[in-house]
């Protein structure tokens, strides 16, 4: 059986287009890897089909997330049947736009019934998008796909291995707090949530606060602080005049990707990034 893990989620930023160059400048031994941006962790998955003969550190401000990751790795037999209910229940729902209402408003009691509302929204809101209001409640509508497969029992048993496999220790926190604990020769992925182009292009949040250019900047102070420790630390950004000013002393590699999370189709294609190296001395 095909045990190879893949995102259970879609996630705004997610880097599933930008895996070959993200993995041309993955270094080939470190002893942990960190990645507090964590999101889809396609990154994460493919670093895993090389080898998992390191510790894993991921985590993430999203604690809905978090819980998710968690779950599929310590209950995924549970998460699958409370998916599996939930599959069957939109399918046979008389309005599955009425269901997901419903759904959408639904308090979960467990955290296997929280990490299962997740993943459902995402696989049947609109454009699997992951947004919150000022008071973190989820706010997407409805996607109005045909038919969404929102079980997928050979991929959550298949990140549950790899969990399992790299010692994950998973939990919700911010950059700073998850990276306290980096040392010498341990591998960074920094993915933020990134700078807007312009100040209508910003997407809305993955959390409530949001990710301002205060912090870009803060972000940017940890990443010299990080190479200073001897981490090996590889960031990915949009191209632009602050990230390139922010970064100018690392060595800056520029891309065109596609982002698959836009409302517009063409807005999906063409779109500029770029990926800084920081490397100790």
């Amino acid at each position: 059986m095909d045990l190879r893990s893949s995102p259970f989620v879609k996630w705004a930023g997610g880097k599933s287009s930008l895996l070959p160059q993200l993995l041309h400048h993955l270094p080939r031994q470190f002893s942990n890897y960190y990645e507090p941006f964590l999101g889809g962790g396609a990154l994460f998955y493919a670093t895993c089909e090389r080898n998992t003969s390191f510790n894993a550190h991921l985590s993430d401000i999203n604690s809905e997330l978090i819980n998710a990751y968690v779950i599929i790795k310590e209950k995924p037999d549970e998460l699958i049947q409370s998916l599996s209910n939930l599959e069957l229940d939109y399918y046979r729902a008389y309005s599955t736009s009425k269901f997901f209402y419903e759904k959408r408003n639904w308090l979960p009691s467990t955290p296997v019934e929280s990490a299962a509302r997740l993943i459902f929204l995402n696989k049947t809101c609109y454009n699997g998008l992951y947004r919150v209001n000022s008071r973190g409640e989820f706010n997407v509508p409805f996607g109005r796909y045909k038919k969404p497969k929102i079980l997928d029992a050979q991929n959550v048993r298949a990140i549950s291995k790899t969990l399992k496999d790299t010692n994950a220790q998973l939990r919700s926190s911010d950059y700073k707090s998850a990276l306290s604990s980096c040392g010498k020769n341990d591998f960074v992925y920094l993915d933020p949530p990134y700078q807007p182009k312009s100040k209508t292009s910003s997407f809305t949040d993955y959390a409530p606060g949001g990710f301002s250019e205060v912090d870009q900047r803060e972000l940017a102070e940890e990443f010299e602080r990080l190479v200073e420790r001897g981490c090996k630390v590889l960031l990915s950004n949009s191209d632009t005049p602050l990230t390139s000013r922010l970064y100018e002393r690392f060595e800056r590699i520029r891309v065109t990707v596609n982002r698959p999370i836009n409302s517009v189709g063409s807005g999906r294609r063409g779109y500029k990034e770029i990926l800084v190296l920081g490397v100790p001395n």
